[in-house]
């Protein structure tokens, strides 16, 4: 147990690096997306590249920021019991959404998004736009989001595991979500 409790160790910190990437890519997306809007409206001229390239920033924020949200715990629930349970109930409810959902959906998700990848880079995909960029660049963040969410998911499951098993302290505290 201790060393897949090392390799979730592992695979935490691959999330945190690419969640600092996420973090990054928002605030070159605002930046782009500010200059981009003062420079059309105050000299007249837009450029399609930079339009696209928030496109991609943000396609990176979401792909690689969904591991981070999962490794601290602050995904989308459908609480309408869980918060009243006890944390073991909580930690099996949890085991059972990502063996059964998060992991079965990810992989699919990986099986569809990489061809789809590996054809735009081959063909070198650009966009229609005059001016656009190419397209493989965003369509990778799909394939290595999803590979960074079923890594996420496995840690998860090894953490979830080993607090059963008393060999890992986790934090199950829940706090549902104001309305």
């Amino acid at each position: 147990m201790n060393a897949l409790l090392a390799f979730a160790k592992f695979v935490d910190s691959i999330s945190d690096a690419f969640g600092a990437i996420a973090k990054w890519a928002v605030i070159a997306s605002c930046f782009i997306s500010a200059t981009n809007a003062l420079v059309r409206y105050s000299l007249g001229i837009g450029s399609n590249a930079f339009l696209e390239i928030q496109w991609y920033l943000f396609a990176a924020c979401v792909m690689f920021g969904a591991s981070q949200v999962l490794r601290v715990n602050e995904h989308v629930r459908v609480d309408v019991l869980y918060g009243r349970w006890s944390g073991k109930t909580q930690v099996f409810i949890d085991l059972f959404g990502l063996v059964f959902f998060l992991l079965p959906v990810m992989f699919a998700m990986l099986y569809f998004s990489f061809p789809l990848f590996v054809k735009m880079y081959e063909t070198n995909e650009m966009s229609n736009n005059a001016g656009g960029l190419v397209r493989w660049p965003a369509m990778l963040t799909l394939p290595l989001g999803f590979s960074l969410v079923i890594l996420q998911g496995l840690a998860e499951i090894i953490k979830r595991v080993g607090w059963l098993m008393h060999k890992y302290d986790m934090d199950i505290h829940y706090e549902r979500p104001l309305q």
